[in-house]
């Protein structure tokens, strides 16, 4: 597992530049320094000096409040509590509603460098966006060998050695109307605790390698829905070579699970023998999952009708 513990403020800008509307005005000389939250701090109480639950580690954004405040203080004042915020050693400082930073603020930035941005956007709008972008940017990430598929709305990821027969089988599946994400490297990451999302990179996207027939441009073969560029991993199908005497799942009652970054994935088992059509069974795989996942679990219906079948011939 791959978890990005800091961001540097140039990353950060990198990062999300364009939707934060972020220009930089002073403090260039600081963008390197880190950012290890994606929590974001107003520093209303650091203004008044109090600092015993200062997230100093975190985006300081000064809103209209946090100016005005310090517009009405004469300058020393003004520069007394901009130098005690930045020794706490904090990343960067960002002046919503394009506000004017004083003089003070601009010198004292440069002096400590420490990134100054200004955005058009509200502290609210900003912090919205911040924290989305820092959170992605944190968020656990892996890489898994398969095929990831959008089946009957089902994020379902094909796996196996090479030469299972992955490929042909989502093949299969885009002509009966469903959607590839992504071919042979799925990039995975954990978002909200428990939710997994798979996506291709932007080299593979849309492309996936074919035994005998090579790179395929999907969107080109069966048109721009047939592509999705990220999905929600629902389920894990996992085809194996069938040798004699492999004990196959006969009723369904017996779940079974992956762990994908600390979050368990149901999973099934298809064993790969000549004849078998394997898109036809996975399709109904995702089908028997989005049932289970609303409610209704046919094995277990099943299963149980029988039991009560029996007891009352008793």
């Amino acid at each position: 597992m791959n978890r990005q513990n800091v961001i540097s403020v140039q990353e950060f800008y990198n990062l999300g530049y364009k939707k934060l509307q972020l220009s930089l005005v002073a403090g260039d000389e600081g963008l390197s320094r880190p950012i290890k939250e994606s929590s974001l701090n107003r520093p209303a109480l650091a203004l008044f000096g109090y600092f015993k639950y200062f997230g100093n580690e975190r985006i300081q954004v000064f809103g209209a409040g946090e100016m005005g405040y310090l517009r009405d203080q004469k300058r020393e004042k003004q520069e007394m509590i901009l130098i005690s915020i930045i020794e706490h050693n904090i990343p960067c400082i960002v002046v919503s509603r394009n506000l004017v930073p004083s003089r003070s603020m601009l010198r004292i930035s440069e002096d400590y460098k420490i990134p100054l941005f200004r955005t058009p956007l509200t502290s609210k709008e900003f912090a919205t966006e911040a924290t989305l972008a820092l959170e992605q940017y944190f968020a656990p990430k892996t890489k898994l060998h398969g095929t990831l598929m959008d089946v009957k709305g089902m994020g379902t990821l094909l796996m196996g050695k090479s030469g299972m027969g992955k490929s042909e089988c989502a093949l299969a599946l885009i002509e009966r109307g469903y959607s590839l994400v992504s071919d042979d490297l799925v990039n995975v990451e954990r978002i909200n605790n428990d939710e997994i999302v798979g996506q291709g990179s932007e080299l593979n996207q849309g492309y996936m390698e074919c035994r005998g027939l090579g790179i395929l441009s999907i969107a080109d073969l069966f048109g721009i829905r047939a592509i999705r560029l990220k999905k929600r991993i629902d389920l894990v199908i996992v085809f194996v070579e069938w040798s004699e005497g492999v004990d196959e799942d006969r009723t369904g009652l017996e779940r079974d699970y992956i762990d994908i970054l600390e979050v368990r994935i149901p999973k099934v088992t298809i064993y790969v023998r000549p004849g078998r059509d394997l898109a036809r069974l996975v399709e109904v795989a995702s089908m028997v999952e989005a049932l289970r996942l609303s409610g209704h679990d046919c094995a277990t219906e099943f299963n149980e009708g029988l039991i009560k079948a029996m007891q009352e011939n008793k």
